[in-house]
């Protein structure tokens, strides 16, 4: 370090080297200045998701279990041969075809009642339509978990209201939760009453986006409704439709929270203890974990779940551009 005697000061090169310095460490901690803000979230992220994710994979390919949580070993695609080809194969098929199965059911159905009441609803006519979808719209609103544990007591075989009616009325009452179809068809009718709100707002929002001069130039041409519907409404839907029932499926293909509450995934199947009837994957991974303990196939289980839900994911980024560049 140089010392300059006091009459004399600094010179002008001296000194403009010390303003670049000084720049340059401005520059480099306005570089630094967003990871500083982003610390926190991604740190979070890392310990709560990543990690957690990194270990599921890890342990996926081990045999891992409560009795041998130690001393376990790596046996690489074991476990995957194990659920498509070996002795789990018996229960992981099933339940793999009722997933893609109730997946694909109620996404359907939801999307159709909910499209038919928005077109209901779109009416110019239907003075009262306010009315209607604020009370079409309560399903919605309410809690899900608290909304499945009470149509557990409304479908209750024994005291439940609806077989309370039927008795009234001298009919057979349904074994809804404790028969294998009645269980399935609950299943798919509530989550209809928990589904058509959200897909009813979604087709009222397309509906209300469409021209009227379409319409009328297709009454014009002496278009009758149903022809209106099957040229006009359906194709311009079906743009923002495709995304919409891809992210739905996807959702409904880990929908935990509706068999697990309603039904538990029974009633139980007779060949296995595994799985009841009504389990789907995301159920059956559940039980795999905390109840029989078989932490490697739990795992491959997750990572078969995240590949097909990552895959729909995807399409679905593919047809809504999310990630294409605007100029």
């Amino acid at each position: 370090m140089k010392i300059y005697p006091f009459w004399k000061g600094r010179s002008k090169s001296d000194s403009r080297g010390s303003i670049e310095d000084s720049l340059r460490r401005e520059r480099f901690f306005r570089r630094l200045r967003p990871y500083a803000y982003l610390a926190p979230a991604l740190t979070s992220m890392a310990v709560l998701s990543f990690l957690p994710i990194a270990y599921t994979v890890y342990v996926a390919f081990t045999d891992m279990s409560l009795y041998r949580f130690d001393k376990y070993n790596f046996i690489g695609l074991g476990n995957l041969v194990e659920l498509f080809a070996g002795p789990f194969s018996k229960v992981f098929l099933p339940v793999f075809t009722w997933t893609v199965v109730f997946a694909a059911l109620t996404t359907i159905l939801n999307y159709s009642l909910g499209l038919f009441l928005a077109i209901l609803l779109n009416n110019p006519h239907l003075k009262e339509s306010n009315v209607y979808r604020a009370v079409l719209i309560i399903p919605w609103a309410l809690p899900g978990t608290i909304a499945i544990l009470s149509w557990t007591g409304v479908l209750n075989v024994s005291f439940g209201p609806v077989n309370t009616f039927l008795k009234m009325m001298g009919l057979t009452p349904i074994p809804w939760l404790t028969n294998p179809l009645w269980a399935k068809i609950s299943i798919l009718l509530v989550n209809l009453w928990l589904g058509y709100p959200f897909m009813m707002s979604a087709c009222l929002g397309g509906l209300q986006s469409i021209s009227a001069e379409l319409y009328e130039a297709a009454d014009i041409d002496g278009a009758s409704s149903w022809q209106k519907f099957r040229y006009v409404t359906f194709p311009l839907l079906m743009r923002f439709s495709v995304p919409l029932l891809i992210s739905t499926f996807a959702y409904n293909f880990n929908n935990f929270g509706m068999v697990f509450l309603l039904t538990g995934g029974g009633p139980p199947r007779l060949d296995t203890s595994f799985a009841g009837t009504t389990d789907i994957m995301a159920t059956f991974g559940y039980k795999l974990t905390l109840q029989f303990y078989r932490y490697g196939l739990a795992g491959m289980m997750s990572m078969v779940m995240f590949l097909i839900v990552g895959t729909l994911t995807l399409i679905q980024m593919k047809l809504t551009n999310a990630f294409a560049e605007v100029d």
